[in-house]
This record gives C-alpha cells, sequence and structure tokens, in this order.
C-alpha cells in the first residue's frame, strides 16, 4: 500500500476524486486558490508526484495533461485502515476501539457494509459440507 497522502497531495486528491473525470493542473489550481495562495507550479509539481507514486494516471491532451484516479477515495480509506490493523498486535482490540470512537452514524454504516458482505457469500448449509474423511473431490466418497 502507498504512503499516506500529505495535506496538498490529499487536496489535490479530493478534487479529483469529486470530479470523477480527468482534470487538468489550471482547473485543480483555480479551485484550490480559493482557499489559499499556491502557485501553477506547485500544483503541478503535486499532481507530478501523484502520477509517480501511482495514484493518478495522465494522457496528453495539447500542451498539458488530463489526469485521472486510478482507484477511489473508498479504496484508499480502506486501504489505510486495513495497513492500521494489520500493524495491530492484537486486532481484535483495535477493532473493538476503532469501533467505539465510532459515531451513531458511522456504526450504522458499518451494519449496512457488513451485510452487505454477508450476502455476496453463499450461506453454507450442512448439506454443502462434505462428511469429515470423504473424498472432496468425489463427494460419495469413492
Amino acid at each position: 500500500m502507498p504512503r499516506q497522502l500529505g495535506d496538498l497531495e490529499d487536496a489535490v486528491m479530493s478534487r479529483v476524486w469529486q470530479w470523477n473525470r480527468p482534470v487538468t493542473v489550471r482547473e485543480v489550481l483555480e479551485d484550490l486558490q480559493r482557499e489559499r495562495s499556491i502557485a501553477y507550479t506547485t500544483v503541478m509539481t503535486v499532481m507530478d508526484n501523484l502520477h509517480q507514486k501511482g495514484w493518478v494516471r495522465r494522457e496528453v491532451d495539447g500542451r498539458a495533461y488530463r489526469y485521472t484516479a486510478v482507484s477511489t477515495r473508498a479504496a484508499y480509506a480502506a486501504a489505510l485502515m486495513n495497513e492500521a490493523w494489520s500493524k495491530s498486535d492484537n486486532p481484535a482490540a483495535a477493532l473493538v476501539a476503532f469501533f467505539g470512537m465510532m459515531s451513531p452514524t458511522q456504526r450504522d454504516a458499518l451494519e449496512d457494509a457488513v451485510r452487505m458482505v454477508r450476502s455476496d457469500r453463499p450461506e453454507v448449509t450442512p448439506e454443502a459440507v462434505p462428511p469429515e474423511g470423504a473424498d472432496r473431490e468425489h463427494p460419495a466418497g469413492r
């Protein structure tokens, strides 16, 4: 997993993710300038770095590039959570602590997500589990 985005990288990627279309440095610059004073070359460097790190792909459009996100913000957030969780020496305790930090709305979203994941998996029924000792390639044990 790539490292966590820096503040300016996150500000740029937020726009790329939100707009969900190929964007130019100029478009991102003009939107960022509503919040802060920033130079064109700074935004260009950040977008080039994001390309080098694999966060965006780019295509030539005249004398400029158009940048497109490689993955979604949700995938980025999931990768960060997975990375943090995998570093814990007690994953169950880390999850309990994380769930304890959640708002009621976040817990509802978590419950919805668990239901979606469970509905994607076929339920294991006793008939689907071969008896102990049975040859799994030959269900009748032959």
